[in-house]
């Protein structure tokens, strides 16, 4: 006995004849697969370049940047002059030590390039008292200087209104943040200004008992190249405190040496902003061949094994199937089954009635009847609960086997 019909032997000779001119060459299965995958490496392609290109837009960072004294493009030599000319005094410290030493009653640091400030920066910056202005600050330094603020992801979009009541941002008003950080508060209370469509804000500032703490998520308002866009001059000069004629200690801290513990950025720190965008258009693109490659199952068909396969091969690996799940409930139910399938036959009952429940009683007084076993034993042979091991299931074909063959020669 086998599942499937042997082909004829004309046919069989037929194919195996144009066995070898059916089998396609490697060019024809590389041709093949390449057609079936060039719409996905178009796509990857296509993010690599945007990745590339947002990459080469975005301006680099020199290491002047955010410096008081640096006439360079993203230098803030120019708001520096501002706050002196209305009154400042500006002092530009170099190390953390000496910008707290230089900080007086009612003085405003401003402290920027987080990323060069080591852990002793952060805690002797974090017991000082006196008002901080984080520019762009890093994960570390949030945690330190302001615990209660988190970073929230990058954003493009303008800031018309700042939608919040801090005088240094109304008197500002619009702002051109370009590429800005936007921040998270989690408990406490806390201003926020120029909130996203989303609600993250880019200025955050929480008190730290008597002193403030602003946290600023753009550079581009305080650096000479943005100073004239928007009020980015008004911003930059409110937020250092120029309005009230208080001194400010400007904090740009040199690069640390080798192992002294500075540098501490998280992977978001480091990564830049078009890179973060390129894994997030991979995800999607991800998640849209993943659901345009998927299989709906439908209908089950039919269709004829490519080999032939023997009954008792079949048998057997049904077998083994079942005993890999320890599935003696369905293995013995199919040993019942066709039990009943055969036996019907013989006692000269419909083979419809063989999976009828309402038959039980009925089959089993038959089966009882031809053989030497009575209906108790029959019934829970062919309708009793499952094994309790592969021992029992033994048995149960050892006696299916037994009542089958009584059967037949009654």
């Amino acid at each position: 006995m086998v599942t499937q019909t042997p082909p004829q032997s004309g046919q069989g000779a037929g194919a195996g004849a144009t066995g070898q001119g059916a089998e396609p060459s490697a060019r024809q299965v590389a041709g093949r697969r390449w057609r079936s995958a060039r719409g996905v490496v178009a796509v990857i392609l296509a993010m690599i370049v945007i990745a590339i290109v947002l990459a080469a837009l975005r301006p680099s960072t020199s290491a002047q940047a955010l410096d008081p004294e640096s006439p360079k493009q993203d230098g803030s030599r120019a708001l520096a002059e501002i706050l002196r000319q209305n009154g400042a005094q500006v002092t530009v410290a170099r190390h953390a030590d000496d910008a707290v030493k230089a900080a007086g009653p009612g003085t405003v640091m401003v402290v920027t390039r987080t990323e060069r400030l080591t852990n002793e920066d952060l805690i002797l910056l974090s017991n000082a008292q006196i008002d901080l202005l984080l520019v762009r600050p890093t994960s570390f330094a949030l945690a330190d200087l302001a615990p209660n603020v988190r970073k929230d992801g990058a954003t493009f979009e303008d800031a018309d209104e700042p939608g919040c009541s801090l005088q240094a941002a109304t008197l500002a008003g619009a702002v051109a943040f370009h590429e800005s950080e936007t921040y998270e508060v989690r408990g406490g209370s806390a201003t926020q200004c120029y909130k996203t469509e989303y609600g993250s804000p880019r200025i955050v500032q929480v008190q730290n008992g008597s002193h403030t703490i602003t946290v600023l998520g753009s550079a581009s308002p305080l650096t000479n190249r943005r100073l004239t866009e928007e009020g980015n001059a008004a911003l930059g000069m409110n937020l250092a405190g120029a309005a009230t004629g208080s001194s400010v200690v400007w904090l740009v801290p040199d690069l640390p040496e080798s192992g002294s513990g500075a540098g501490q950025q998280s992977l978001t720190d480091l990564l830049p902003f078009g890179v973060k965008l390129f894994f997030l258009e991979l995800l999607v693109a991800v998640v849209l061949v993943a659901l345009w490659r998927s299989r709906r199952l439908g209908p089950v068909v039919a269709e004829a094994l490519p080999v032939v396969v023997r009954s008792a091969e079949t048998v057997e690996g049904r077998a083994r199937l079942y005993r890999a799940g320890h599935a003696r409930d369905r293995a013995s139910d199919a040993l019942r089954s066709g039990a009943r399938e055969r036996l019907v036959p013989l006692l000269g009952l419909p083979r419809s009635r063989a999976q009828d429940p309402s038959a039980m009683q009925e089959i089993v007084s038959a089966v009882a009847r031809r053989t030497t076993y009575d209906e108790t034993y029959v019934g829970a042979a062919l309708y009793g609960p499952e094994p309790l091991d592969d021992a029992g299931l033994i048995a149960l074909s050892d006696v299916l086997d037994d009542l089958e063959r009584q059967v037949r020669q009654s």
